[in-house]
């Protein structure tokens, strides 16, 4: 006999709307129509403005015959035109692709081919990559729009349309609507693609409304917050705070480049409360001269992420100021989702012990389902013993659809009803998370595995370091043991032996650095150390000692 409740109570348009950021920014406008939305420069907008310079956008994409499943591709600085493409494209049922600026004309050719950009709205920044990518692309030319911006000057028109006058031909009050299911597509991101080509990461409206309210709901931002750029925008749809900014009713504080004195004078100038990066942003603004700082006399909350965070840097933080709380995720996970949600009495313990505590990765975001570390073998719960290694695994509705024309990676990413994230940790006594390190970053030295991770709290602890970087050096006797990349602070001096002999003080010694090398580090424009490009230096290295 069918259920009572299964009868004449279904879903329809009374009680059941798609969930979408779209409806962040419509509320935005409708109740706080005058409040700042965004800054830039001299420029100003309130929401009603940026509203409507969003449905301009629509409008005119729509005119240029983009709809339902187009993509539109960005290659954009933190600029207002950015802010606007999270919310003008998907009003026209488009999809956003955020490029990364910082890509070779080669990784952006394949992107524009693969996601198969009908628009591309560039920077005149980036005319010298776009224009080559343009170049390699094989199939149809998207069409080039640009934009242009008072804080750069020079770039290459490269397009047919220049973005405000895409604006004027537009119309503000464009009737544009909520996506007809909210599991359609509303943005298409690429890995960073270290070995092979990127793989194209599709998220849902229904993935990126919750993971903008769990920002607001798990970092407990005020209404009307004000929330400096530090992280781009093209990373994650910038962890999806331009749609959390909305729902927020806050401010927009742009910054076209992450320098820390431009970081310093817009917090001061604007009374930043709120700003998101990877620890090396953060390790440059603790590593700034004092004077920067000068006149910041409240305390700025910073989400940080990335690789996991070194201690020194959340020591560091602290001291000057900003009150870090730690967030965990990938790309397919639409940035974070997870937090180390900080307990009560946290605050009262020993700076070192706090640190320790909120260097972790944390449990679920407020609407994630779950996050945990499992036996990747068995798909078994680890141990909460903060020894057993294990995989750390996601599950919830803030994850992606799967990767753009890929079903067999899509289908072993989601093996066992669980997204697999490569990231090995261990489960604490408490049910928080800690990453120990990537899969392929484990150091098996003589049979016993040593943390990257480990080894570079440690280095990062030393005076003189300012970046650092461990990977396996293959060794005749031990098979593989730890060197070690480290850049020095500015003004500070340290030698091979010194860092050494360090490390050996402040751990077991075999997990020590058998080769410390001071050079320059790579990295990704989103500040993640690319280690693969150093493991890779180490197996091209003639000798094997």
């Amino acid at each position: 006999m069918p259920s009572p409740f299964s009868i004449g109570l279904d879903k329809n348009p009374a009680n059941h709307v798609p969930l979408s950021p779209l409806s962040f920014i419509e509320r935005a406008a409708y109740v706080y129509p005058k409040r700042t939305s965004v800054i830039h420069g001299a420029r100003r907008y309130t929401w009603a403005e940026t509203y409507a310079r969003c449905r301009r956008l629509a409008s005119a994409l729509v005119a240029r015959k983009v709809g339902a499943g187009d993509t539109v591709a960005v290659m954009l600085p933190n600029t207002p035109a950015m802010v606007e493409a999270h919310f003008g494209v998907p009003m026209c049922g488009a999809v956003l692709n955020t490029l990364n600026t910082r890509l070779d004309a080669e990784a952006i050719a394949f992107m524009l081919g693969h996601g198969e950009a009908k628009v591309l709205i560039t920077d005149l920044e980036f005319s010298p990559i776009v224009e080559k990518a343009l170049t390699l692309l094989t199939g149809p030319k998207p069409l080039v729009i640009d934009v242009t911006d008072d804080l750069y000057e020079g770039g290459k028109r490269l397009g047919e349309i220049e973005y405000e006058d895409l604006l004027a031909s537009g119309h503000a009050d464009y009737a544009w609507s909520l996506p007809a299911d909210e599991w359609d597509a509303i943005c298409l991101n690429y890995t960073s693609g270290t070995t092979g080509n990127p793989k194209g990461v599709v998220y849902h409206h229904r993935g990126a409304y919750l993971n903008a309210v769990s920002n607001i709901i798990d970092w407990a931002m005020p209404p009307h917050a004000v929330y400096l750029w530090t992280l781009p925008m093209f990373h994650c749809n910038g962890w999806c705070f331009p749609w959390t900014v909305a729902l927020n009713a806050g401010t927009h504080v742009c910054l076209r480049r992450v320098e820390p004195a431009a970081i310093f004078s817009l917090i001061r100038e604007h009374k930043v409360g709120h700003m998101c990066s990877a620890p090396i942003v953060y390790g440059a603004l603790v590593n700034a001269p004092a004077a920067l700082r000068e006149g910041i006399d409240w305390t700025v909350a910073g989400l940080i992420a990335g690789a996991a965070p070194p201690l020194a840097i959340i020591e560091g933080a602290e001291k000057i100021g900003i009150d870090l709380t730690h967030v965990y995720g990938l790309t397919e996970v639409y940035g974070p989702a997870a937090v180390c949600a900080k307990q009560e009495g946290w605050d009262t313990l020993p700076l070192e012990e706090r640190a320790a505590l909120n260097g972790r990765q944390g449990v679920p975001y407020s609407l994630q389902q779950a996050v945990t570390v499992l036996d990747p073998m068995t798909m078994i719960p680890v141990p909460a013993d903060g020894e057993t290694m294990g995989e750390i695994f996601f599950r919830g509705n803030i994850a992606m659809k799967g990767y753009l024309k890929n079903p067999k990676a899509t289908e072993e990413a989601f093996a066992g009803g669980w997204f697999h994230t490569g990231d090995l940790a261990v489960m604490h006594a408490d049910g928080y998370v800690k990453i120990k390190d990537r899969s392929k970053d484990i150091i098996i030295s003589g049979g016993e595995n040593i943390s990257s991770v480990e080894v570079e709290d440690v280095l990062y602890k030393h005076p003189a370091v300012m970046t650092a970087a461990v990977v396996a050096r293959p060794d005749s006797k031990w098979g593989e043991v730890p060197c070690a990349f480290v850049e020095l602070k500015e003004g500070a001096t340290a030698t091979e032996e010194e860092i050494i002999e360090w490390c050996r003080q402040h751990m077991a010694r075999f997990k020590a650095p058998k080769q410390v090398i001071f050079s320059a580090i790579p990295k990704t424009s989103t500040g993640k150390i690319q280690k693969f490009a150093l493991r890779q230096q180490m197996k091209s290295s003639s000798a094997i000692e």
